[in-house]
């Protein structure tokens, strides 16, 4: 039985009695937990001006490295932009830049020139029209001085021209700013990106609004001398990335309407500045769906980081995890502080979540999820601080979605029995497998009947498996047919994965497929009370796989005694105290352990056969383990 580490065990070096007394670093590029790699490019990247883009999985600190990355570039260079009326083509208006600052400064000296030359030009013609009303009056020709006075008004509403008048618009205004802009362009169109100019409702008459004040700037015009942010970038149109890519390369970007029916299309500013620096983040696929030419520009002027999913387990490491609740504590300001036995349960979840023996997970995001919904339940007592028992709560109340899937299939196959917990039973297997980050009791049934074919039998799958599922099957029938070492081609198995609707990927089934298959075949029933996780090579040796401690705590809440996994994968087991009571672990390193531990009845035959067949040590290939997906994955 495994042992669960103690709380002093689980802390670093740093002495601490609760979170409150560790010191949160200011600035934000010394926040970052476990990216080394990505902080040293980042400082690079912000002190050469250079392009990056930032891979990997979410929640690993992609979008904190860009904000990061516009605090260490500086102030002193930002610029205030402004835009101006043209009167010799009032659709194209003209651009001014000036020093941070300077822009409002120039609009309000504008605004006050405008209001005196309107007051004074008002109070001459108010001079003329009283005139003209008083000669009326004592001439007798009242109505002709009222007429007068009338076509004077319109005559200095709409006649005189108004150029003396037009104020510019500040387009980009950095005054008072103390970092440079970090501008978050995710998902946005191509007039939120690129600039748009408002459509005019009243375009003649005299009633339109000026050109230059319908000029609206974009992303990239904020950005300028700071940081344009993008995660998901292949969502964006091939349109705006191919805009993005001459905004990269000229620096400057001339604003017009986005919408060709819009009056504003008719609009084309002078290029405007917009000297950013890019950060690009995103999964793989984002990789994919790039403009080729924008990914060879980021390729060629800039730096590609992958970013860590996990970091090892070391003192050092233990003490960044400290740090980041106390970050994270201060950075929501509404939840208590952590005790220190409550900052030992984060770590061991950290530790649980890495699924990986020796490491703890960066995936910080969701731990910081964590940390916020223990600290609300903490609060929501009235505790000083939030305590160890508070984290264990907000395990339970902090559920993915992917979880409260799975303990409602979960819920659904008890009702329904599609698995058995206990006795004997010939072809069937609980093989375990993921959904998410949770894990579930996938029952695998196998049946052997006359060969259809008269060329030969086959071997007939079905659960909707995808592509490496497949390969599994057919890597593990070729070792049946070796294990068997008889003509088996006049029979045609038929294998079974139960209820699994959403799809299978993944080749850790590969042990339970080999055990229900052999079961069919030789008659022997396979114990209920026992579920299997593990890949298989064409040799024979069991594999390692992922996702091990939630399919071992997924056999325990499915009543399940005894779970058998890779040898290799023991050091990956981090089951939660309140299940490490009701459940057996065993390690098996090949097919005749896993056999032994799982089957019933008369197996002695079969376990000779087994062993006979691996003195042969006959060379084989093995089985790559499976990769994520959306569909149910057997890791």
């Amino acid at each position: 039985m495994l042992s669960m580490e103690e709380p002093n065990e689980l802390l670093g070096s740093i002495q601490f009695e609760d979170t409150s007394s560790i010191t949160v670093p200011e600035s934000l590029i010394d926040q970052v937990i476990g990216q080394e790699e990505a902080v040293e490019v980042i400082k690079k990247a912000a002190h050469q001006r250079r392009h990056v883009m930032l891979i990997g999985s979410p929640g690993t600190g992609k979008s904190m490295l860009g904000k990061a990355m516009s605090e260490l570039l500086p102030v002193e260079e930002l610029q205030d932009i402004l835009v101006y009326h043209n009167p010799e083509d009032n659709n194209n208006p003209r651009i001014r830049v000036v020093p941070a600052g300077r822009g409002r400064q120039i609009v309000d000296a504008h605004k006050m020139e405008a209001r005196k030359k309107v007051q004074t030009r008002n109070m001459f013609f108010m001079l003329i029209v009283m005139g003209l009303i008083v000669y009326a009056y004592y001439t007798g020709q009242l109505l002709f001085g009222i007429i007068a006075a009338a076509l004077i008004f319109l005559s200095m509403r709409y006649l005189i021209p108004k150029e003396d008048v037009f104020i510019p618009k500040l387009l980009v205004d950095n005054s008072g700013k103390k970092t440079a802009p970090f501008v978050d362009a995710t998902g946005a169109h191509a007039g939120a990106l690129l600039g748009d100019v408002r459509h005019d409702p009243f375009q003649s008459g005299g009633l339109e609004t000026p050109s230059h004040e319908r000029v609206e700037c974009g992303a990239i015009h904020r950005a300028h001398k700071g940081v344009l942010f993008i995660d998901e970038i292949n969502t964006l149109r091939l349109e705006s990335q191919q805009s993005l890519l001459t905004a990269l390369q000229e620096g400057m970007y001339p604003i017009t309407g986005q919408s060709e029916r819009s009056s504003g299309a008719l609009v084309r500013t002078e290029p405007v500045p917009c000297s950013f620096i890019m950060v690009v983040a995103g999964n793989l696929d984002a990789v994919q769906g790039m403009h080729p030419a924008l990914r060879s520009r980021i390729k060629g002027y800039g730096y590609e980081v992958y970013m860590r999913d996990t970091m090892e387990d070391t003192v050092e490491n233990r003490d960044k995890l400290i740090r980041f609740v106390a970050q994270e504590v201060v950075r929501d300001g509404k939840i208590p502080h952590f005790t220190r036995d409550a900052v030992a349960e984060i770590i061991r979840e950290a530790k649980r979540r890495s699924g990986r023996k020796g490491h703890l997970t960066l995936m910080l995001r969701d731990l910081g999820g964590l940390i916020r919904v223990a600290g609300d339940i903490a609060r929501s007592e009235g505790a000083p601080l939030t305590e160890a028992r508070h984290v264990i709560e907000a395990k339970k109340m902090a559920r993915s979605l992917e979880q409260q899937m799975a303990d409602r299939y979960l819920e659904r196959r008890k009702e329904y029995s599609m698995y058995k917990s206990s006795g004997d039973e010939v072809g069937r297997v609980n093989g375990l497998a993921v959904i998410g980050d949770s894990g579930i009791v996938l029952p695998i049934m196998a049946e052997v009947t006359p060969a259809q074919s008269k060329e030969e039998g086959r071997v007939i799958a079905t659960g909707r498996l995808q592509e490496i599922a497949k390969e599994a099957v057919t890597n593990v029938s070729a070792l049946i047919k070796k294990l068997q070492g008889e003509d088996i081609t006049t029979k045609d198995v038929h294998i079974q994965f139960i209820g699994t609707y959403e799809g299978v990927e993944g080749d850790s089934a590969s042990i339970s497929i080999a055990t229900a298959v052999v079961s069919a075949l030789e008659g022997i029933p396979v114990k209920q009370s026992v579920a299997m996780t593990g890949s298989l090579s064409v040799r024979g040796d069991v594999l390692p796989v992922g996702g091990v401690t939630q399919k071992i705590e997924a056999a325990a809440q499915a009543g399940i005694k005894t779970v058998l996994i890779p040898k290799s994968n023991m050091g990956d087991v981090l089951v939660d105290e309140s299940i490490r009571d009701k459940i057996e672990i065993i390690p098996v390193s090949n097919i005749s352990e896993v056999f032994e531990y799982s089957l019933a009845g008369q197996r002695s035959k079969l376990l000779e056969k087994l062993r006979r067949f691996a003195t042969e040590k006959k060379i084989g290939i093995s089985i790559p383990d499976g990769i994520p997906s959306p569909a149910m994955s057997i890791l």
